[in-house]
């Protein structure tokens, strides 16, 4: 029998099985001057700094041929972005399946502040944790 695929053509979680987090897509936090913050990691630490922020490569463990990524993106203090979170931080985390993933946490009653965005770097929901931290949650594009 064939693995059934999910609307992107990725193969959906086996049968019975939960979507789930596949790791970290991105780290975003908020500070004073994000160009300052930018410049200070780019001299001391060598990231190759772009203007939203970093995106770092690398490779899958379990498929060396496919590629992933993980950004770095600071934000002014005064961003909204993270709200209805109050934290200086917001995670992204990567998915296996987004659709599914989200299904899963409305029937659990987790909070859901948005509907899923589709863009051409992948697909985006955001949710609260158990403490009201706003959590990014991203499904990456198809290559």
């Amino acid at each position: 029998m064939e693995d059934p695929k999910n609307e992107a053509g990725k193969p959906n979680s086996p049968a019975g099985a939960t979507a789930k987090v596949t790791g970290i897509g991105g780290i975003f936090f908020k500070c004073k001057d994000p160009n300052k913050m930018k410049e200070w990691y780019k001299t001391h630490l060598g990231f190759d700094v772009q203007p939203w922020g970093v995106n770092f490569e690398w490779r899958e463990d379990a498929d060396p041929t496919k590629k992933g990524s993980t950004a770095w993106s600071p934000f002014a203090e005064t961003t909204k972005y993270f709200e209805p979170s109050t934290k200086e931080f917001m995670v992204n985390y990567r998915v296996d399946n987004l659709t599914a993933i989200v299904e899963q946490l409305k029937n659990a009653g987790v909070t859901i502040v948005d509907k899923i965005e589709d863009s051409e770097y992948g697909k985006f929901i955001h949710i609260l944790d158990a403490e009201g931290n706003k959590v990014e949650l991203w499904e990456a594009p198809v290559e």
